[in-house]
C-alpha cells in the first residue's frame, strides 16, 4: 500500500521527510506497521536523513474513526509552522521490531523540519476501520496568492447572501399558516438583511423541528416570499428504529462478535454489560 501510494504520487521513499503512523500501541499491531515503514521509508536514505515516524494518539489519544484525518490536521500544522511535533509517552523502542534494517527514528523530541531545498512532505496511515487501510501523502503547497487590494474586489452591493428559513409543522395546513407567517413578516422587514438574518437563526435554533417539514431559500425578501408562497412542498419525517453496533477492531465478517461471545469471556462479559447499559436507558420499544 504505501509502496502504491508513492508510486501514484510520483515520489521516492526519500522524498517524504515524516510519518504520522496509525499507531496501535499494541505488541502486534506495531511491529506490523513499523515493519513496512523500515521496508519502504527506510530504504535507500541519505546518512543522517531518517524518516521521522510520530503518530497523533500520542499527542491527543485515541480518536477512533476519526484517527486518519486528525493525523492529517496534525501533519498539514506541522508543515505550517516548520516543527515536527514529539510524540509523548513513546519512552523506549518496541523490541518486537529490528529496528536496524532500516533508518526510521520515533519522534522523541519536537525538532525543526528537515531543510531538503523543495517543499515538505508527510505521510498519514489509519488503518483497521472495518478492515480498510489507508495511506495518504501530503505536500507543503506553493505560496499563496497575494492579498487582494482594497477597492479591488466586488462591490459589497454587489455580493449575494443566501439566507436559509427552516419552516416546519405538524401538519400540512400548520405548515401552510407558518409560511403565511413568516412571509407576512419578511414583507415588512426592512431591505436590510439583518432582520433576515436574525430569523433564519431563529428558526433553524431556536423552534422545534416539526415532522413536516421545508426549507426556503433567498437573497433578499422578495425571495424569501416568493418561496413561502410557493410552499407546501414538504418531506414529511418518519420515526425510524435505533441500532447500536459493537463492531470493534477488525469486525471484516458478518457474526464475528457473536462468535466471540461465545468463545471469549473477557469479551462476552464486556458486552454484556454494555447492552444492559443501554437496556436501562431505551425506551421499551426499542430492542437491543
Amino acid at each position: 500500500m504505501i509502496r502504491a501510494a508513492l508510486s501514484a504520487a510520483g515520489l521516492a521513499a526519500r522524498d517524504v521527510d515524516v510519518v504520522e503512523g496509525h499507531g496501535t500501541g499494541t505488541r502486534l499491531g506495531d511491529p506490523i506497521e513499523a515493519q513496512a515503514l523500515l521496508a519502504t521509508y527506510g530504504r535507500d536514505r541519505e546518512p543522517g536523513d531518517p524518516l521521522w515516524l510520530g503518530s497523533v494518539k500520542s499527542n491527543i489519544g485515541h480518536t477512533q474513526a476519526a484517527a486518519g484525518v486528525a493525523g492529517i490536521i496534525k501533519t498539514v500544522l506541522a508543515m505550517e509552522h516548520g516543527v515536527l511535533p514529539k510524540s509523548l509517552h513513546s519512552g523506549t523502542r518496541s523490541d518486537q521490531v529490528d529496528w536496524s534494517e532500516g533508518a526510521v527514528e520515533l519522534l522523541a523530541e519536537a525538532r525543526p523540519w528537515p531543510g531538503r531545498g523543495g517543499p515538505r512532505r508527510g505521510a498519514v496511515s489509519s488503518f483497521g476501520i472495518s478492515g480498510t487501510n489507508a495511506h495518504v501523502i501530503l505536500e507543503q503547497a506553493g505560496p499563496a496568492d497575494a492579498p487582494e487590494r482594497p477597492g479591488t474586489g466586488p462591490e459589497p452591493a454587489t455580493r449575494r447572501t443566501v439566507v436559509p428559513w427552516v419552516v416546519s409543522g405538524r401538519s400540512a395546513a400548520a405548515l401552510r399558516e407558518q409560511a403565511d407567517n413568516l412571509a407576512a413578516f419578511a414583507a415588512t422587514t426592512e431591505p436590510d438583511l439583518t432582520a433576515l438574518l436574525d430569523a433564519g437563526a431563529a428558526l433553524a435554533t431556536g423552534r422545534a423541528a416539526l415532522e413536516h417539514r421545508a426549507v426556503v431559500l433567498g437573497t433578499d425578501r422578495e425571495a424569501l416570499v416568493r418561496g413561502l408562497d410557493a410552499l407546501p412542498l414538504t418531506d414529511t419525517v418518519r420515526d425510524g428504529r435505533l441500532a447500536f453496533l459493537f463492531t470493534g477492531q477488525g469486525a471484516q465478517r458478518p457474526g464475528m462478535g457473536r462468535e466471540a461471545h461465545a468463545v471469549f469471556p473477557v469479551f462476552a462479559d464486556a458486552l454484556d454489560e454494555a447492552v444492559a447499559a443501554l437496556d436501562r436507558h431505551l425506551p421499551d420499544r426499542c430492542a437491543t
